[in-house]
């Protein structure tokens, strides 16, 4: 049967690299090697060490279909009382969040140059002249 898994068509998401959010944040990578390293060898870890990226790692399988089996039962497991989010690596996703960075930044220089403060205000009722 494992054979005929092995076969098996994958959806086009799946890669050897998984996402992985909502580690705590004094996790080590001898750990994650620990906890992911039972569902096959694993190439790679990087763990997020920035403010930005504390509390996640990329985790990169040898093989495709470790990674698969390793996201479909780590995701929602639970490490000292956090529940994993085990994603697959999407650059798309990650290049998107770039442009996003980008777009507040340009927005930002806009706001400059108009004056404008970005935040929005209630209306003023505007009165009415008396003909």
């Amino acid at each position: 049967m494992a054979i005929r898994a092995r076969s098996a068509r994958l959806p086009p998401e799946v890669n050897r690299a998984l996402y992985i959010r909502n580690l705590p944040f004094n996790i080590s990578s001898e750990e994650l090697y620990e906890i992911f390293g039972k569902y096959g060898p694993v190439r790679q870890i990087r763990l997020g060490s920035t403010k930005e990226t504390r509390g996640t790692a990329y985790v990169v399988y040898e093989d495709i279909y470790d990674a698969k089996n390793a996201c479909d039962h780590l995701s929602g497991f639970n490490v000292q009382n956090r529940y994993l989010i085990v994603l697959y690596y999407n650059p798309a996703r990650q290049n998107k969040k770039l442009s996003t960075k980008e777009k507040e930044e340009e927005l930002r220089k806009m706001q400059e140059k108009y004056n404008v403060d970005g935040e929005q205000h209630p209306n003023k009722p505007q009165q009415k002249e008396n003909d």
